[in-house]
């Protein structure tokens, strides 16, 4: 496909028609970075970047209710399956290595020159098909290689070399010589533990994120700590068996970090600013990769009580055909009784009364009762403390 084709490919693109109609009317729309790409690849992207000439508040008014974010003079637009991000020209310079870079107004052509490959270094003009590019970005583009288009590129954002790897396992392209060895010699910098996560977050919701795991693993394997696994063994029958309710995500990072002992694992998910409960799933999941004591679990009771209070994921990295029961079957099972019923019965309030209702659900899951008067009889059945 040639750069001039991008304008009828984006007809085609959910957003693309009102983003032409727009630039009808304005005149000074650029449809850049990876949208382009992945259009001149045949690909559908994910959202549409612009940069525009004018008011971007304005602009993006006429898109819809943007939200606007004042410190870097951009604009999002959600619509009806679109993203649209829009942003004046700008140029970017960094304080410090890994800080925010701090921006000022530029030219078309200077805003695509910060990019931070040079695949993603093209600008096409709205609706007429202009083009802007790095010298290179169209050869790099077909010959599937990525590269940097200045040397202190990862020194000002190291998180590029996180983008780089969700590049490489996406597209299957490879750094160039010298982005490969810039990227080896590469570190934090000042960049946040959040930037680094949500840099690792995006990967995991990557199609194959191994496959960009992988990548960062041989270009940069200082980002990753210690005990990693990037294609852990048990991971593709545990995303086999994890439903559709399941964190596919959470499950892929619990697999890579099995191996980590629990207070560092803790600890590295902390400093990238996983949320509590994320950080407390991975942990819980990533123990359970052994697959014991759910593989050794004897029937049905046993393989419910092996994995009582466990998230899906762990029971899915478990695995086996005792993980793949519970996950299909036995995690559905409930009673039609309660713990009123039980105190209404006559046993007293307390444990007791959660002690009955497993064993109620055990018989259950072993086809021993059904219905309530037979939920109820096994329930008490053995259970001391009644008022009667």
């Amino acid at each position: 496909m040639e750069a001039a084709d991008v304008v009828v490919s984006l007809r085609e693109v959910a957003g693309g028609p009102e983003l032409l109609e727009l630039a009808d009317a304005h005149g000074g729309i650029w449809l850049v970075g990876g949208a382009v790409r992945d259009l001149l690849l045949g690909r559908s992207p994910g959202e549409l970047d612009v940069v525009v000439d004018g008011d971007v508040g304005e602009v993006a008014g006429r898109l819809g209710e943007p939200v606007l974010h004042e410190r870097f003079g951009t604009a999002t637009v959600q619509g009806n399956g679109f993203t649209i991000d829009l942003a004046a020209p700008r140029s970017e310079s960094y304080p410090a290595p890994g800080a925010l870079p701090e921006v000022a107004p530029a030219k078309v052509a200077e805003d695509i020159e910060r990019r931070d490959f040079t695949i993603n270094a093209i600008a096409v003009r709205l609706p007429g098909g202009e083009v802007l590019a790095d010298p290179r970005a169209l050869a790099d583009l077909q010959s599937g290689t990525l590269r940097v288009l200045h040397p202190g590129s990862f020194e000002d954002d190291p998180t590029r070399v996180w983008r780089m790897a969700r590049y490489a396992g996406r597209l299957g392209f490879r750094p160039d010589d010298e982005t490969a060895a810039l990227a080896a010699q590469a570190g934090p910098g000042q960049t946040s533990g959040e930037r680094i996560g949500n840099e690792l977050r995006l990967i995991l919701a990557e199609d194959d994120p191994s496959a960009a795991l992988e990548a960062l693993a041989e270009y940069c394997p200082q980002a990753l700590p210690a005990g990693f696994s990037c294609r852990p063994e048990r991971l593709a029958p545990a995303l086999e068996l994890l439903p559709a309710d399941g964190r596919r995500d959470l499950l892929v990072l619990a697999a890579c970090v099995a191996a980590m002992d629990t207070a560092t694992l803790q600890r590295w998910l902390d400093d990238l600013a996983f949320p509590a409960a994320d950080r407390d799933l991975v942990v819980a999941s990533s123990r359970w990769v052994t697959g014991e004591p759910l593989r050794a679990a004897q029937g049905r009771a046993a393989v419910l009580r092996a994995a009582r209070g466990a998230p899906v994921e762990a029971v899915a990295l478990a695995g086996g055909e005792n993980a793949a029961l519970w996950l299909e079957e036995l995690r559905h099972l409930e009673l039609e009784i309660g713990g009123d019923d039980l105190i209404a019965a006559g046993l007293e309030p307390g444990p007791q009364v959660g002690a009955a209702l497993e064993r109620a659900l055990e018989a259950k899951a072993e086809g021993r009762c059904s219905g309530r008067e037979e939920e109820l009889a096994a329930a008490l059945e053995g259970a001391g403390g009644t008022g009667e």
